[in-house]
């Protein structure tokens, strides 16, 4: 079934790559300038060409460098945040990249590995100037091509989007209201694989947090009709056209480098909630931190997150820089082994770059999931892979086309600097326990 899939992918791959260059915004090339992340490197360090450094009218500026992988496409590497009022880049990221989409159907007669096994990368599309408003659209060389005579592609869009409030206060006069629209940096690409197109976003806010998401679009598969056996929803007249329920198991996987530094350490909180005490009027919530000195398979659960803590710097009030994850809604899929958890912490491995099927598993003996990589290590360089699962029950309104399904997730700075980093100039002293009138 999937042999089709992928003929579709290659046909629209070669017609796509043989569109003539946009006149506006284009930049050329394979990849980023060989280097290596250093740790005391802040800002990003690769040509022009693969830079992408962006101030957002509150005054933040990110800067990082992009990549195209053969297997994981669009990867993003020494990524910085430098909000207004800080001297120098605040370095987060070695890299960010997914780390696979796993789709198996509800009838199990099939399930992918699309980054690893269906040529996820080489069906980057072109994007049409429409698709990306005020911004650029960078050409990637995509390695292994369908088209070796045209492996380039305008498939990379940077611009800057509106998110609404970022914070609205009311002052201390009636008449006085603090306010601020947010801004982000939008980094995305489109993949093909078969019938569907997935959009790799990437929205770096002006307020340090970064949220990635995988929206999935395109058609509904002719090969996902007629299960025939309760397992699919029908889309045409009547009952009949069931189209094949199937999820989408999305990972991600993000190695930190915050201050510079990879020997990040990894917390966990859980909380709970007792009865009120006498005398008390209201239940008593008390939380705790573990910290993670080992890998580890998380659940995500009420009351319970994660942070990724800085070994070097702290901000302007001496509280060492951290980052949070915050999951997204997700289906959790049991049906494997590497699917059953929400979060994993290991230590890096250059061998252990896919949650599944994983191409680069070139250490004997090592497994070949995410799942077998958690074995007791101790975190002194920690990876996080982030699974977020979307069920997909097609609907009438799948098609034609289908409208964008998201799954992700998002990691907040918590402690980077000592305030809100968007902050106005006339409220900068009330910093800690302020009271009006103080």
């Amino acid at each position: 079934m999937r042999v089709n899939r992928i003929s579709r992918a290659r046909t629209h791959a070669a017609i796509g790559v043989s569109v003539a260059a946009l006149a506006a915004g284009v930049t050329t090339g394979a990849g980023p300038a060989a280097a290596q992340p250093k740790a005391a490197a802040a800002a990003a360090e690769c040509s022009t060409a693969y830079k992408i450094e962006q101030k957002l009218s509150s005054g933040t500026t990110w800067r990082m460098c992009w990549r195209y992988d053969s297997k994981a496409g669009l990867t993003l590497e020494n990524i910085s945040y430098q909000p207004k009022g800080e001297s120098a880049p605040i370095k987060v990221l070695n890299s960010a990249r997914l780390g696979q989409i796993h789709v198996p159907y509800d009838d199990g007669s099939v399930e992918y590995d699309d980054l690893t096994g269906f040529g996820f990368a080489q069906g980057l599309m072109n994007l049409d100037p429409g698709e990306c408003p005020g911004g650029t659209i960078k050409s990637v060389k995509v390695p292994d091509s369908w088209d070796p005579d045209h492996p380039n592609v305008n498939g990379l869009c940077t611009t800057t989007r509106s998110r609404g409030h970022a914070y609205r206060m009311q002052g201390d006069s009636a008449n006085k209201v603090y306010q601020a629209q947010g801004k982000d940096l939008l980094v995305y690409s489109v993949n093909q694989v078969g019938w569907y197109e997935y959009m790799t976003e990437w929205r770096f806010q002006d307020d340090g947090t970064i949220t990635m998401n995988l929206g999935a679009t395109g058609s509904l598969s002719y090969e996902d009709y007629d299960a025939g056996d309760g397992r699919g929803w029908p889309i045409g007249k009547g009952p009949r056209a069931q189209a094949t329920s199937h999820s989408h198991n999305a990972f991600w996987r993000l190695d930190f480098a915050l201050d510079g530094s990879s020997k990040n350490t990894v917390e966990q909180y859980d909380s709970t909630v007792a009865a009120p005490a006498q005398g008390q009027q209201a239940p008593t919530t008390k939380t705790t931190r573990t910290k993670v000195t080992k890998e580890l398979a998380g659940d995500a659960k009420s009351y319970r997150w994660w942070r990724m803590v800085s070994a070097t710097g702290k901000n302007a009030d001496w509280h060492p820089r951290s980052y949070e994850i915050v999951p997204g809604p997700s289906t959790k899929y049991p049906g494997r082994s590497f699917t059953k958890h929400d979060v994993y912490f290991t230590e890096y491995n250059q061998c252990e770059q896919f949650a599944s099927n994983n191409t680069g598993n070139c250490a004997a003996g090592a497994g070949n999931s995410v799942d077998k990589w958690v074995n007791g290590q101790t975190l002194t360089h920690p990876v996080v892979w982030m699974n977020v699962g979307f069920h997909h029950i097609a609907r009438d309104e799948d098609q034609q086309p289908m409208p964008v399904h998201w799954q992700g997730f998002s990691i907040a700075p918590r402690d980077v600097t000592a305030m809100n980093p968007l902050t106005p100039a006339e409220l900068a002293g009330q910093n800690g326990h302020w009271e009006p009138g103080s």
